[in-house]
């Protein structure tokens, strides 16, 4: 098997080689309805996992060596980002995504860190420029270091909060700078342990305030992307205040942030929700909100985010169904906030599991197309709701009856027959159109 370096560029060689360091599904120039497969996709490198991941987990320490032979903090972080255009490069990628300290050592302080920050902005500007690569998203961990244990935005603590909202102006001005389409905001300890020691009106008020101030701090300095919530229900917090998406949106209407804010959903935290990755995508998109993907999966034989990346193709269509039938993506895209397993600690790795999840997608895809082409599943739907187009149902759908009519109209009804919902067949439309080359 080839060796990293010796790999220049993945091509596509369609679903009949055996090459692994080939596309079998993604092609990315090939028109699929109407536009580019890479404009469909837009696949983005997540640079925590891919750039600073060393297969630590909670059990055990790193199986891989990413500080590229370097111990001076800039120069490693320097060298790490030369490595993460090259491996965009290999791959076709041209998004990516960041925390803050992903790019960058934390310092001393906030002051110092915020330097060394903006010190690798410009340094990734640069390469972004020569490499003709585009920034998809910026965010701020406010959950890793040991200030943030009781919250960021939700801390008991106002100094919490405010050394929380620096590093947001931070990011926010990364953004605008790097050209990003979006900036995250994942709460991962925004959430409580127990209620006894919480107020959660007072957690909920500052965490509305914070957003209100970071959306008008970014509209007034030029950022006019889309503003997104990542959903999680627990893990690392025992709950957590961005539940699924239907608890975002009912924050977001209650303090006047939806014409902003939209969702980046991912796909490991819907089954952490106990919801599928299709329910959280339909919620954002009958809601308005849909706007970008985090693209992963976990295992159904554990409870944590285990950020596998992904290879269901039955969930990778049934999302870019979801998204087809959202109108595609604006600002958003899929970035694959995915690592490889701790014992899969090659860098050569690394760009066979980025090609497993861009084919994956890609295959989804193509199915998600002959899902809508097919008609079957669609025409089914619309059948099973005729009612509401004509009579007492589309007055129901264009508001203009009433208790009263409606209980006038059921007193004339006898037997009432509500038609099957033929889900087994449905099920088996599915797998026709999975399977029919």
């Amino acid at each position: 098997m080839k060796k990293y370096a010796e790999i220049t560029s993945i091509p596509y060689l369609g679903a009949a080689s055996t090459e692994p360091f080939a596309f079998k599904y993604y092609n990315p120039t090939e028109v699929v309805a109407g536009k580019q497969m890479k404009d469909h996709l837009k696949f983005a490198m997540s640079y925590w996992h891919t750039i600073d991941a060393e297969g630590a987990d909670m059990f055990g320490s790193g199986t891989m060596d990413k500080s590229f032979g370097e111990t001076d903090p800039i120069k490693k972080f320097e060298k790490k980002a030369d490595f993460a255009f090259d491996l965009m490069n290999k791959l076709g990628i041209e998004y990516y995504c960041f925390h803050d300290v992903d790019i960058a050592p934390e310092g001393k302080d906030v002051k110092e860190s915020t330097e060394y920050f903006k010190h690798m902005v410009d340094y990734i500007y640069d390469l972004q420029q020569k490499n003709n690569k585009k920034c998809l998203w910026v965010t701020a961990n406010n959950f890793s270091d040991k200030k943030f244990m009781c919250g960021a935005a939700t801390s008991c603590c106002a100094d919490v909060y405010a050394v929380a909202a620096a590093k947001v102006k931070a990011g926010i001005d990364a953004a605008i700078k790097l050209g990003a389409t979006g900036y995250v905001f994942w709460g991962g300890r925004e959430g409580y342990e127990t209620l006894l020691n919480t107020d959660m009106g007072l957690e909920l008020d500052n965490l509305a305030t914070f957003l209100t101030m970071a959306r008008d701090y970014g509209r007034k300095n030029g950022f006019t992307g889309d503003f997104y919530i990542e959903p999680k229900p627990k893990e690392p917090t025992k709950h957590q205040y961005d539940f699924d998406v239907a608890t975002c949106m009912n924050f977001l209407r209650l303090n006047n942030l939806t014409a902003d804010f939209k969702m980046n959903i991912e796909a490991n935290h819907a089954t952490l929700a106990c919801h599928t990755f299709q329910h959280e995508l339909r919620t954002a998109r009958v809601n308005g909100s849909f706007g970008s993907i985090d693209a992963n999966q976990g295992d159904p034989l554990l409870g944590w985010d285990t950020d596998q990346f992904p290879t269901n193709v039955y969930d990778a269509t049934l999302c870019m169904y979801e998204v087809l039938k959202a109108g595609g993506f604006t600002n958003g895209g899929l970035n694959f906030d995915s690592k490889t397993r701790r014992s899969s600690n090659t860098f050569e790795d690394i760009i066979l599991s980025y090609i497993a999840g861009m084919d994956t997608f890609a295959l989804g895809l193509r199915k998600a197309v002959a899902m809508i082409e097919d008609g079957r599943i669609d025409s089914f739907v619309d059948e099973r709701y005729a009612s509401f187009n004509s009579g007492i149902g589309k007055k129901i759908v264009d508001k203009s009856t009433s208790l009263e009519e409606l209980t006038d109209y059921a007193m004339g009804l006898g037997a009432i027959e509500v038609m099957s919902g033929r889900q087994e067949y449905l099920e088996n439309v599915l797998n026709n159109i999975m399977f029919n080359n």
